[in-house]
C-alpha cells in the first residue's frame, strides 16, 4: 500500500526469511545508490500484496522459494463486504484516524494528502497506511503484517492509534503555547531505520530541535545586525525549517545562523579618555617608546573631541624584541578595549583573511570575523603580528586580501566570503608590526601608518632590566629583592659584554639564567636549615665564620661547600657573571682592528638594527684587479669601484702613489677589498665613504683613527649623499664604545631622533664632500699636497 524506500540489513548472516514467513510482494519502482565509497543501494517500492513462503527453492545467488499469496490484488474492488462484515470496528477506526490527523498542522502539505487519503481510499486499506506512518515498533508492525485477517489487522492497529492520540494529547498540554505550535508534525515521519530509537526519546529530540530554530530565529530578529544581513538570515531561516536535519546543508545552514548571531554588530566597548590616566598607564608599561605613545595620545584627544573618528591603521616597524607586540597590548588596556592577536607569518591563503565561501566542505569565516566573534566587540584592537612575512601562493595572495581590510575609505564595508554579507571594520584599532618595510607590498605599505621604533640604547636597557625585566624574572623563579641583588653595573656589564642586539630579548634570557643559578643556591641552602644539626645556627656572624671556613682549600668537597646557605642578599658582580654566563662573548677590540693601515669602521643598518662594520684593504703586485669579498650585492660592488675610481683621479692630488711608487694606483697593482662577517650578505650604498677612506689609508700608510665610524653614499665628483637608518647606525656605533662619527650634511636632521644623553657622548662630523670626511677620519686631517708650479723650458 503506498511507494516507500526500504532498507534491506542482514545481521551476522541471520537469513531473515529463516525467521518471518511471511512478507510483502513489492514491484520495484527505482533503484539509488553506488559502490562508492562502499556499496550502499535505496529501493523503492510498490507494495502489492501478502505472501506466505512455502519452500525456499534455492539461496545463492540469491533466494527463491515457493510462496502462497495470502490477500487478493483485486481485494479493493469488493467493498460492499467489508463494509458489511466490519461495519462497527472499519467505523471506529476511521474515527481515531480523522481525530489523530486533526490534531496535527493541516498546513503542512503532507498532513492535507493524509486527510484526502482517509476519505478517498477504502476503509479495508487503512490499517496497513497509518500503521506505516505512527510511532510503532518494528515488533508490532511485523504483527501487523502477520494479521491476514480484517478484523484481527482492525482491532490490532486500533489500539496503536488510541496511543499515539493519547500521547500528541500529552504533550500538547506539557508544552509551552506557542504560534502554531500546538500542531506540529510530530508524528508522520516515515520510519526509513531498521533498528528503531523509542517514540518518547525521538519526540523530546524533535522538540528540542525545534525550539533551538524557533529560538534562533527569535535571537536572529532581536539582534541589531544591518538590514541587508537581517534579510539574508530571515530567508536562510525559512530554508532551514523546511530542511530536513539528515540533510548536510542543515549543519552548515544552522552554523552560519548561529555565526551571524554572535557576531557584534552593534555591540562595542566604552573608551577610557582620561589623556594624564593613559600617559601614567603607558609609561609604566614600557620605557622609551616616545613616538608611539605620542601617537596613542593624539588618537585618544581626537576622540575626545570626536565620538565616531574611524580607528588609525599604524604600522610599527622596528627590530626583533623591542616590544612592539606587548605595546599593542598596552595601547588595548590604556584604551580599555578588547585585544586580539592575529599572527600572519607564514601565512599563504587569502581564504585566512577573507574566509571561504560556504559552497565549500569544511568552510569557515576569514581571521578577521572569528577575531570579531572571539572579542564580543567591534571595536577591539586588532594586532596584525609580522605583516612583512606573508606569502604567496597558488591560493592567493593574503597581502592583497589585506588591501580591503587596512583601508578607512573600504572596510566600512568589509565582506567575508563566508558571510557574504557587508561588515564595519571602521572602528578597529588595527597595528601591524613588521621588522622591515622592504617585504611589504606598496599598495599595503601605502595604506598604513608607519612609526619606526629603533633598537634601545645602553641606558634605556639598563632602566627597562631594572624596572621590567629584573622583577619579572624574580617573580618567575620565586625569588625576591632580599635575596638576590644585580646592581646597575652588572647589568651594563651583561648588556655590553653578553649580548649585542637591538631589542632586550638576549638580555632577559641572560638574567634568567642568572635567577636559575641563584635560585639553585638559595634552594640547596633552605635544604641545609632543615637539617636537625644546623637548625640553631643563625645568619649572623656565625654565618660568615662558616662561609670563610668554606673558602680553605681543606674544605673543598661539595658537602663542605653547602654546609651552609650563602649570606643574603647574594650580590652579582663581574665574577659572578664569569662563573654563571661563562667568559664575555663580546669584546671592545676596536683599537686592536685599527693598528695597521688599511682598515675602516662602517656603519650599515640590519633588520636586528645597527650594526658596525669594518672595512680591510690589501694591496699586492698584480695586473690591476680589484677584488672584492664578503657577500656583496651589486649596489656595494659599484660603490668599490666609484671608490677606487675617485681615488685614482685624485691620486696626485693627495699623494698617493702604489708600491712602485706610481700615481697610477692600479698600475701592476691588485687590490683586495674584504667585509667580514663572511657569511653575512651585505648591500647599499652607505659604504660608500668607509670603502675611500679604507683606501686612502692603504695607499697612504696612515691609520684611520681607531674612535671614528663613518656612513655615507658617495659620487664619482666627491659628494657625500645622505643615507637612512642613521639613527639605527648611531646607536651602533654608541654601543661599540665609538666617539666621532661621521655623517652626510643633508642626514643632520636625523639626529633630533637621538636621545640628548647619546648625542652628548658622541662627536659628529657632518661632510658634504669626500675632502671633509677624509680630514676628520685621520689624526692630523688628510691634506692636499699643494702643486708647485714649474716652467716649461722650450729650449
Amino acid at each position: 500500500s503506498g511507494t516507500q524506500n526500504v532498507q534491506w540489513k542482514v545481521t551476522n548472516n541471520v537469513k531473515i526469511w529463516s525467521v518471518f514467513r511471511i512478507g510483502t510482494a513489492a514491484l520495484a519502482v527505482q533503484v539509488v545508490g553506488s559502490n562508492w565509497p562502499k556499496p550502499h543501494y535505496t529501493l523503492l517500492v510498490t507494495g502489492l500484496c501478502r505472501f506466505q513462503i512455502l519452500q525456499l527453492l534455492k539461496e545463492k545467488p540469491y533466494p527463491v522459494a515457493e510462496v502462497e499469496q495470502l490477500d487478493r490484488l483485486e481485494q479493493f474492488t469488493n467493498q460492499h463486504k467489508s463494509e458489511e462484515e466490519l461495519g462497527e470496528l472499519s467505523e471506529q477506526f476511521y474515527k481515531y484516524a480523522v481525530q489523530l490527523v486533526e490534531m496535527l498542522d493541516m498546513s503542512v502539505p503532507a498532513v492535507a494528502k493524509l486527510r484526502r487519503l482517509l476519505d478517498n481510499l477504502p476503509r479495508e486499506a487503512l490499517p496497513d497506511i497509518l500503521t506505516s506512518i505512527i510511532r510503532t515498533s518494528n515488533q508490532e508492525k511485523l504483527q501487523i503484517l502477520d494479521a491476514v485477517r480484517l478484523e484481527e489487522r482492525f482491532k490490532m492497529t486500533i489500539p496503536l492509534l488510541v496511543r499515539q492520540i493519547e500521547g500528541l494529547k500529552l504533550l500538547q498540554k506539557t508544552r509551552k503555547p506557542k504560534q502554531d505550535d500546538d500542531k506540529r508534525v510530530v508524528a508522520i515521519r516515515p520510519n526509513r531505520r531498521i533498528n528503531h530509537i523509542p517514540s518518547a526519546t525521538e519526540d523530546e529530540e524533535e522538540e528540542e530541535d525545534h525550539d533551538d530554530v524557533v529560538m534562533l530565529e527569535k535571537k536572529i530578529r532581536t539582534s541589531s545586525m544591518s538590514e541587508q544581513a537581517l534579510k539574508v538570515c530571515l530567508k536562510e531561516i525559512k530554508r532551514l525549517k523546511k530542511m530536513p536535519q539528515s540533510m548536510p546543508e542543515y549543519a552548515l545552514t544552522r552554523n552560519y545562523l548561529e555565526l551571524m548571531v554572535e557576531l557584534p554588530w552593534n555591540k562595542s566597548t566604552k573608551d577610557r579618555l582620561e589623556i594624564r590616566a593613559a600617559r601614567i598607564l603607558l609609561d609604566n608599561d614600557h620605557y622609551a617608546m616616545e613616538k608611539l605613545k605620542k601617537r596613542v595620545l593624539e588618537y585618544l584627544a581626537v576622540r575626545q573631541l570626536k565620538n565616531n573618528l574611524k580607528g588609525p591603521i599604524l604600522c610599527f616597524v622596528g627590530p626583533p624584541g623591542v616590544g612592539k607586540t606587548s605595546v599593542g597590548r598596552s595601547i588595548a588596556k590604556t584604551l580599555g578595549r578588547e585585544f586580539h592577536r592575529i599572527a600572519l607569518g607564514g601565512v599563504c591563503d587569502q581564504s585566512d583573511i577573507r574566509g571561504h565561501r560556504r559552497t565549500y566542505v569544511g568552510s569557515m569565516p576569514g581571521r578577521i570575523i572569528n577575531g570579531l566573534k572571539t572579542v564580543g566587540v567591534n571595536n577591539p584592537v586588532f594586532l596584525l603580528d609580522e605583516v612583512d612575512k606573508l606569502g604567496k601562493s597558488l591560493q592567493g595572495d593574503p597581502a592583497a586580501a589585506l588591501l580591503e581590510v587596512l583601508d578607512p575609505e573600504q572596510n566600512h564595508s568589509f565582506t567575508d566570503h563566508y558571510l557574504n554579507v557587508a561588515f564595519d571594520l571602521s572602528q578597529v584599532l588595527f597595528i601591524a608590526t613588521a621588522n622591515t618595510t622592504a617585504t611589504i607590498p606598496p599598495a599595503l605599505l601605502d595604506r598604513m601608518e608607519i612609526i619606526q621604533v629603533p633598537g634601545y640604547t645602553q641606558e634605556e636597557k639598563i632602566e627597562i632590566a631594572h624596572r621590567h625585566l629584573i622583577p619579572k624574572q624574580l617573580e618567575q623563579h620565586g625569588l625576591t629583592p632580599q635575596q638576590i641583588q644585580i646592581p646597575q653595573v652588572t647589568t651594563l656589564d651583561i648588556i655590553t659584554r653578553y649580548t649585542r642586539e637591538a631589542g632586550v630579548r638576549s638580555l632577559d634570557r641572560k638574567l634568567g639564567a642568572i635567577c636559575r643559578a641563584v635560585a639553585v643556591k638559595v634552594a640547596e641552602g633552605q635544604h641545609k636549615e632543615t637539617k636537625p644539626d644546623r637548625a640553631d645556627v643563625g645568619e649572623g656572624e656565625d654565618c660568615k665564620e662558616h662561609v670563610s671556613e668554606d673558602a680553605k682549600p681543606e674544605s673543598i668537597s661539595d658537602t663542605a661547600d653547602l654546609a651552609l646557605p650563602p649570606e643574603m642578599p647574594i650580590l652579582i658582580d663581574f665574577h659572578a657573571l664569569k662563573d654563571i654566563l661563562g667568559p664575555p662573548m663580546y669584546e671592545m677590540e676596536v683599537s686592536e682592528r685599527l693598528s695597521q693601515p688599511g682598515v675602516a669602521i662602517g656603519l650599515a643598518w640590519t633588520p636586528l638594527g645597527g650594526e658596525i662594520m669594518f672595512v680591510e684593504a690589501s694591496r699586492m703586485d698584480g695586473e690591476g684587479q680589484l677584488t672584492l669579498t664578503g657577500q656583496l650585492g651589486d649596489v656595494m660592488k659599484e660603490s668599490a669601484h666609484l671608490a677606487i675610481s675617485w681615488l685614482r683621479s685624485n691620486a696626485k692630488r693627495y699623494q698617493l702613489t702604489n708600491a712602485s711608487g706610481s700615481f697610477d694606483l692600479l698600475d701592476n697593482t691588485d687590490i683586495h677589498l674584504h667585509f667580514p662577517a663572511g657569511a653575512v650578505t651585505k648591500d647599499g650604498p652607505s659604504a660608500g665613504v668607509t670603502i675611500v677612506t679604507c683606501l686612502a689609508s692603504l695607499f697612504s700608510g696612515r691609520l684611520v683613527c681607531s674612535d671614528v665610524a663613518m656612513t655615507g653614499e658617495i659620487t664619482l665628483r666627491g659628494l657625500v649623499l645622505p643615507v637612512g637608518g642613521i639613527k639605527d647606525k648611531v646607536l651602533a656605533a654608541h654601543r661599540a664604545g665609538l666617539k666621532r662619527i661621521i655623517i652626510p650634511q643633508r642626514n643632520e636632521k636625523d639626529l633630533e631622533e637621538i636621545a640628548a644623553n647619546v648625542r652628548k657622548d658622541l662627536t659628529f662630523v657632518l661632510a658634504s664632500c669626500l675632502d671633509e670626511v677624509l680630514n676628520a677620519a685621520f689624526d692630523g686631517g688628510f691634506a692636499v699636497k699643494p702643486r708647485v708650479e714649474r716652467l716649461n723650458s722650450k729650449l
